[in-house]
């Protein structure tokens, strides 16, 4: 009886942690939505306080008098093409690289594991001088390409774990029913390791969203900026409309928080199935 009294209490205790976690962890969104409802001036005089009306002018400026919705298009455009572009190659790469035996098999695992220790911002310099050679900079198609590059390494490494965890007789038989090699991929392979795909894109699409370094060196033109690069001009020499810019910020961070939610039972079962293998 102590020890389910003892285990009750465990339980209790590591509840109410994790429930002061997550408070100090949502604290700093909570108040920057409820930011976006305020005046300047109730930003200054009632910083935590709740707003007087939950209007939505500061929403109605940034949407009809900014550049923002161009911002969050361009945005969509880079996270959406680099994801699908990450997923189709990075799963082809980990399916021969996890299920095939081939001379060189080693090295090319290492070769992706190596881009995982070398951060592409070292390079900055001959990117931007090879990306320029490409006619590429000022281009929403060369972003797409570093974030495709940068991003690699990690979803190979993440889809070659849970390639390697399922059973060869899958393969083995699609083969004796005359399947081809690419159909096998398709149709067998990838909707077992959709939860590793959810895990992939989601891990990949917040730092890509959120990117604010490969935006500045590579964007010029304000009508290629993204959402993360947009934002900073609100930020004037002499004042700053913080109403407007919380709300900026809110609908930055609204798409991704959307998608998790979504996705966040598939994220925890591949969370957990890869725990386990």
């Amino acid at each position: 009886m102590s020890q389910k009294k003892s285990g009750d209490f465990g339980t209790w205790l590591m509840h109410i942690f994790l429930g002061f976690n997550a408070l100090i962890m949502l604290y700093p969104i909570i108040m920057m939505a409820l930011s976006s409802f305020k005046t300047n001036n109730e930003i200054f005089s009632a910083p935590f306080a709740l707003p007087k009306s939950f209007n939505l002018d500061n929403f109605a400026v940034i949407w009809n008098e900014t550049d923002v919705p161009r911002y969050f298009l361009n945005s969509t455009i880079v996270t959406g093409i680099s994801v699908f572009v990450l997923l189709v190659i990075g799963t082809m790469a980990a399916y021969a690289v996890s299920r095939y035996k081939f001379r060189g098999n080693i090295m090319v695992s290492l070769f992706f594991l190596s881009g995982l220790m070398l951060p592409l911002r070292l390079a900055i310099i001959p990117l931007f001088i090879q990306l320029k050679a490409l006619g590429l900079v000022d281009n929403l198609i060369g972003l797409i390409c570093i974030y495709t590059a940068m991003s690699l390494p990690a979803t190979v490494f993440i889809m070659t774990g849970f390639l390697r965890s399922l059973p060869s007789e899958l393969e083995d038989s699609a083969r004796m029913d005359g399947a081809s090699e690419l159909r096998i991929m398709v149709q067998i392979m990838v909707p077992l390791i959709t939860p590793a795909m959810v895990i992939a894109g989601i891990y990949n699409a917040v730092p890509i969203w959120n990117d604010f370094f490969f935006p500045l060196i590579f964007i010029q033109s304000p009508e290629s900026r993204t959402i993360a690069q947009g934002l900073t001009s609100f930020f004037g020499e002499y004042s700053v409309n913080y109403g407007v810019l919380y709300a900026g910020l809110t609908m930055a961070a609204l798409p991704i928080m959307v998608i998790f939610i979504i996705q966040s039972k598939r994220f925890i079962a591949g969370m957990t199935a890869g725990a386990i293998k």
